[in-house]
């Protein structure tokens, strides 16, 4: 089992949506970092149109996961290739080591995050 890094910047839930901006702003193929009011922060993903948001966070090493690329529906870390799936947050290289997965809604072409 690898060693795994807790994440100091995991967003706490309250059930309200975050407005995070516009959807054309994020193409196909990439990631953002979502940083919320609290410095907590998200990774938002556009995989092939389709928008997810998990942990902004590896926790192999601790890197920021929205920095690293997408296939399909998986990211894969750049440091050393750890893959979550998208829209389970399931780890694929290390299943003790999921990621939180958060409902993320399009309005008039508007992200929102469910927190």
């Amino acid at each position: 089992m690898a060693i795994v890094y807790r994440n100091t910047r995991k967003p706490v839930r309250h059930g309200k949506l975050v407005t995070v901006g516009k959807a054309e702003a994020l193409p196909a193929g990439r990631g953002a970092t979502i940083q919320l009011k609290d410095g907590a922060e998200l990774a938002l993903f556009n995989a092939n149109g389709k928008f997810y948001a998990i942990e902004n966070f590896c926790p192999h090493r601790g890197y920021p996961i929205a920095d690293s690329r997408i296939y399909d529906e998986i990211v894969e870390c750049d440091v050393h290739g750890w893959e979550f799936d998208l829209k389970t947050g399931e780890c694929l290289t290390e299943p003790s080591c999921p990621l939180e997965t958060y409902e993320v809604q399009i309005e008039d072409g508007v992200i929102k995050i469910l927190v």
